[in-house]
């Protein structure tokens, strides 16, 4: 029996990790599993960058827009649905493809979640006690300290989240009880997957990169993004909208910034989010990296002798 395989594609956003999926999903025979987890939500299409229909058509997707704003569907969901899926798919063809750039979601699939250790009663009850005294900052500024990683990551995916006190509270708690980041505990679990990973990156210059976040942002104005976030503005306090490329149109919106102001935070905070997202996916372990204009009979090449040899 062929051994599954499931080929990873990682890197910052506007890179082309879409383009290149769709051309491996061709070459292999098989299907795409996204694993962005802002395009997830059937409402957002154009402020997430989801695939057009003809690039949807190129390769059978899973998870894009299969959930709605309205469901609380955590990284935890995700890592159960995407197993069951694999499995499903594993059946068919021993190659899959994963892409997206949630790193968090990403390593979840491939490591999966880990249990957490026990908190002991004294470290609780110090936590709980001086957000009583000091307040939500607290919570907020311990976490970006012990944990930044995981920090920006509620930053981009669910910043509701860091105003949650409980939430927070169990962040802070598991730092100070462990003397680790909350986030290390989340690729701890013993690996009992039945595939094996191959992870490959893209990666290009800052200054071409920034340029291709600049003219996608553009693309999506063209396409609508403003009235996408007009019509999603009623729901604005959802967890899923707390995100780039909404944020910003909701502040104009609320009449707080000018139009062209709140375009110019898209692109900075867009460029923000990539440089967070590349900090993260470089520290994954055995990750090919490739250049964005690597050709793709080369890349294809190397994943083929990869396969042939693992």
């Amino acid at each position: 029996m062929k051994k599954n395989i499931l080929i990873t594609i990682i890197g910052p956003t506007a890179i082309g990790k879409t383009s290149l999926s769709i051309a491996l999903a061709q070459h292999f025979g098989c299907d795409i599993l996204s694993c962005d987890s802002r395009q997830f939500f059937k409402e957002m299409k154009i402020g997430t960058a989801v695939p057009s229909d003809e690039e949807l058509a190129g390769a059978p997707h899973h998870f894009i827009q299969n959930k709605s704003i309205f469901e609380n569907y955590t990284v935890g969901d995700f890592e159960k649905e995407a197993i069951a899926k694999l499995n499903e798919l594993f059946l068919k063809n021993n190659i899959q493809i994963m892409v997206g750039g949630s790193g968090l979601y990403v390593d979840a699939v491939l490591k999966g979640l880990d249990s957490f250790p026990d908190i002991a009663q004294e470290i609780r009850k110090e936590v709980r006690t001086t957000f009583e005294e000091k307040g939500l900052d607290y919570l907020q500024n311990t976490l970006k300290e012990l944990d930044p990683d995981y920090t920006n990551f509620l930053l981009e995916t669910n910043p509701q989240t860091l105003q949650n006190p409980q939430r927070m509270m169990r962040f802070v708690e598991v730092c100070l009880s462990t003397g680790k980041a909350y986030s290390s505990f989340i690729d701890k679990k013993e690996n009992t997957r039945n595939f094996t990973p191959i992870v490959i990156g893209l990666e290009a210059d800052r200054e071409i990169l920034y340029n291709r976040i600049n003219q996608r942002v553009a693309k999506m104005l063209n396409q609508g993004q403003l009235q996408e976030a007009q019509r999603l503005f009623p729901n604005k306090e959802l967890n899923a909208l707390q995100t780039v490329g909404y944020r910003e149109f909701f502040d104009y919106l609320e009449g707080k910034i000018t139009l062209d102001f709140a375009v110019e935070e898209i692109k900075k905070n867009t460029r923000r989010f990539s440089k967070r997202q590349l900090t993260w996916f470089k520290r994954t372990e055995n990750a090919i990296w490739f250049d964005f204009l690597a050709d793709r009979k080369e890349i294809i090449n190397s994943l083929q002798f990869i396969i042939d040899n693992s």
